[in-house]
């Protein structure tokens, strides 16, 4: 019995029970009250080590935060003057080793562990991802685009083009895939600093957002066409050898959707980076041809007749550049023959840019004429002077070949020159086509290569400008093209799309001869203008709304590579105007309308709501 005994006690000390003498224990380890003590106490210690955790983490997150945006801030105020565009190429303002400085400190605190973890508490993870994203984009673009521009400014200031004209194109080279690796990391910065909703954080926040947004914005604008052609210049510029290219003078006077009919073509040898005039011919050394040159597809027919590819003048009919140039190319093989390495394109006012940039040039005529006086001259004056049309093709080749020489000379300045390209690019009075199809790829994707019809530029419309009058009375036309009633909220939005004209030529124009005049036909008074409205909707969009002075317009309807083309006609009398509308659609808020450039516009039209 005493075995039995001794053998229970533990199992009712186990079970709880009174110990021997009826007293409670003190503690006896494995009871369930000591593991709930040893639990709690545990516990206690664990909140205790979160608590501080959490308290540590805070702190060095407030730390972080404090770091990042004092730093963000220095940054803010500096990338402010961070410019791309030609007119402020040598006007290096920014203090780049101190913008560098502020943007490594901002990234280097906005990626650390505890603040990444933060990013998923809700709100407050939104700031802080936007915080992180912005440092982080504005340390790339720092790091690697920024150097990049300064670079390239420093060799147009002094070191691109010689004394004698030649571009130095071994420095070009060496420059290229810096400027090709920059605008890669613009464009992804860009993209990133893009995606945030900035409606969606604090208001101290949202600004700074916004404004960051606007600058690599406007950094991706700047570089990103150079990078796409920065590889493939220095063989554009003979390096690798000698190229001819046709440089194209567009004739403002009589509108095609390029600009102006062809007037003059000048042939041009490049080898080394050095420019030299070896041809020049007139349309009337280029006259029609009784079949178009090369083939035309079904589409072209049917919306332009034969016409594009029989007569040189009209090869600019199409608002596709790359179409044009082959045209051309293929006319000048046939006729004068030898190897076409790419077509280059201007209008009047892209020439006059340029005798802005390199002095004044030799009037064929005598005298000099000069960037302001340029555009009168050509367009006005040289059909009073020359009122033969052959007489008047020579003098506007005469001038084009002028212009090239005196670049050729090293005239002007490399940074006046690459700003007066630059305005011509963005109004779209210069376009450019290679022959090389590696060189043309990158070209078209860019708005100097001018591939209306190409995938890049699927979405955006077109309203394109053609003379009827076969005269020169375009030089006597103003255009305006203007955006009203946006409807941004709309389930579809739209807005509407405004071209006006107004035709004012001098007193007695009529007398002029046919070579101005024109002949509009019967029943149609020598002096009037008449012009051929095309509307291009978006490929595979549906056809777009016209209305003329305030009425439905009608006319040809055909289509070319997806996109529905309305012809619609004008007729303007001396003194007359007229409102042409094309309701547009809007993709992401916006719509970027190619036209014709003509002496008051641009070729193109942006609208964005807001």
């Amino acid at each position: 019995m005493g075995a039995t005994e001794v053998a229970a006690e533990p199992a009712d000390a186990a079970d709880g029970d009174a110990t021997p003498g009826g007293a409670a224990p003190a503690h006896v380890p494995g009871r369930p009250e000591g593991r709930r003590r040893r639990a709690g106490r545990t516990a206690a210690r664990v909140v205790a080590v979160v608590v501080v955790a959490l308290l540590l983490a805070g702190g060095w997150l407030a730390f972080r935060a404090w770091q990042a945006v004092s730093a963000l801030q220095d940054a803010r105020a500096l990338v402010a003057g961070v410019e791309v565009d030609a007119a402020a190429v040598g006007d290096g303002t920014v203090d780049l080793d101190r913008l560098r400085a502020s943007t490594s400190a901002a990234a280097a605190a906005t990626s650390d562990p505890v603040w990444r973890a933060a990013e998923v508490v809700p709100w407050a993870g939104d700031q802080l991802e936007a915080v992180r994203v912005v440092s982080t984009s504005l340390d790339t673009v720092v790091a690697g685009a920024l150097p990049a521009v300064s670079d390239l400014r420093a060799l147009l200031d002094g070191g691109l083009r010689g004394p004698d004209g030649r571009v130095d194109v071994a420095a070009l080279r060496a420059l290229a895939d810096q400027v090709r690796t920059a605008s890669v990391g613009a464009a992804d910065a860009h993209a990133d600093v893009a995606a945030l909703d900035a409606d969606a954080l604090v208001g101290p926040l949202a600004g700074p957002v916004r404004d960051v947004q606007d600058v690599l914005a406007r950094l991706d604008a700047g570089l990103g066409p150079a990078g796409r052609v920065a590889g493939v210049l220095p063989a554009m510029l003979g390096a690798d050898g000698p190229r001819t290219y046709l440089v194209l003078a567009l004739n403002t006077a009589e509108l095609r959707a390029a600009g102006g009919i062809v007037g003059t073509v000048v042939a041009v040898r490049v080898e080394d980076g050095a420019v030299s005039v070896v041809d020049r011919r007139t349309t009337a050394d280029l006259p029609p041809l009784a079949e178009p040159v090369v083939p035309l597809t079904d589409e072209e027919l049917g919306t332009w007749g034969d016409r594009l590819g029989r007569w040189v003048q009209n090869a600019v009919l199409t608002p596709d550049f790359p179409r044009t140039a082959e045209l051309v190319a293929a006319r000048w093989a046939r006729d004068v023959g030898g190897t076409v390495d790419g077509v280059v394109a201007t209008d009047p006012l892209a020439v006059g840019g340029l005798v802005g940039a390199t002095g004044p040039v030799p009037d064929p005529d005598g005298g000099v004429l000069t960037g302001a006086g340029l555009v009168t001259t050509l367009l006005r004056d040289a059909y009073v002077r020359h009122p033969d049309s052959a007489g008047s093709d020579a003098y506007f080749g005469a001038v084009a070949a002028a212009v090239v020489e005196a670049v050729d000379s090293g005239a002007g300045s490399t940074q006046a020159l690459f700003a007066a390209g630059r305005t011509a690019v963005d109004e779209r009075r210069l376009r450019v086509w290679s022959a090389h199809p590696e060189e043309q790829e990158r070209l078209a994707a860019t708005v100097a290569g001018g591939a209306f019809t190409s995938p890049t530029f699927a979405h955006q419309p077109g309203l394109f400008l053609d003379d009827a009058t076969q005269g020169k009375l375009g030089a006597y036309l103003s255009t305006d093209l203007t955006f009203r009633d946006a409807r941004c909220t709309d389930p579809a939005p739209r807005v509407t799309a405004v071209l006006g004209l107004d035709f004012r030529p001098p007193e007695g124009v009529a007398s002029w001869g046919h070579l101005v005049t024109g002949v509009p036909g019967p029943q149609v008074p020598l002096g009037t203008l008449l012009t051929t409205v095309s509307v291009w909707s978006a490929q595979d969009g549906p056809p777009l709304v016209v209305a003329r002075d305030g009425a439905p317009a009608t006319g040809s309807v055909t289509t070319v590579e997806g996109r529905t083309v309305q012809q619609v006609g004008s007729r303007l009398a001396p003194g007359g105007t007229q409102e042409v509308a094309v309701d547009l659609p809007l993709r992401d808020g916006a719509v970027t309308l190619w036209t014709t450039p003509t002496l008051t516009s641009p070729g193109v039209a942006v609208f964005r709501c807001g």
